[in-house]
């Protein structure tokens, strides 16, 4: 299974692994990943999942979707690196992902 490491807003990591197909939204309400709320489920409706990508992940990660970007634009603290954790999905290309979580979603 691929792993992926949230940094929270402290600057504690966890690295779990994650099921491929499985949200990194998923992966942190499972774990209890200080941060991400997901009020909507993971229905892109809001945007309490917000991560910023690592760079070195951002070309595999992929861009933002319209939805998303919408979204986003009324995201506290967004950043060119800025996605909704409900909409990046897990598989063996994304082994080793990084995110962190923005401050404000403590």
């Amino acid at each position: 299974m691929p792993k992926i490491t949230y940094v929270e807003y402290t600057g504690t990591e966890r690295e779990i692994e994650l099921q491929s197909g499985f949200s990194v939204m998923q992966g942190a309400i499972d774990n209890s990943i200080v941060g991400i709320d997901a009020d909507c489920g993971g229905a892109c409706a809001c945007a309490t999942c917000h991560v910023y990508v690592d760079p070195r992940w951002l070309e595999k990660v992929g861009p933002q979707g319209s939805q998303e970007a919408a979204l986003l634009d009324f995201a506290a603290l967004a950043q060119p690196n800025s996605r909704l954790a409900c909409q990046i999905k897990m598989d063996d290309q994304l082994d080793g992902l990084v995110v962190r979580l923005p401050e404000a979603q403590h």
